[in-house]
């Protein structure tokens, strides 16, 4: 297994900040960008595992994934 590092945010968290609005179910920080580990065989793999806990039509988006 191989470590990844990925750099993730939620666009609607953003969104709503932006106008002075909160996300009903993420907190205020998801606007902000986060930086998870995630172990996985290669970089697709890390990618998927991501897009699972975080999903996009949550409003996730991935900024970078890159191996540590």
């Amino acid at each position: 297994m191989l470590t990844f590092e990925v750099i993730i945010y939620n666009e609607k968290v953003r969104e709503l900040l932006r106008v002075g609005e909160h996300h009903k179910r993420f907190s205020d920080d998801w606007g902000d960008s986060h930086y998870i580990e995630i172990k996985a065989d290669d970089e697709n793999s890390a990618l998927a595992k991501v897009q699972m806990r975080y999903p996009e039509r949550d409003g996730f988006v991935v900024e970078d994934i890159s191996r540590v």
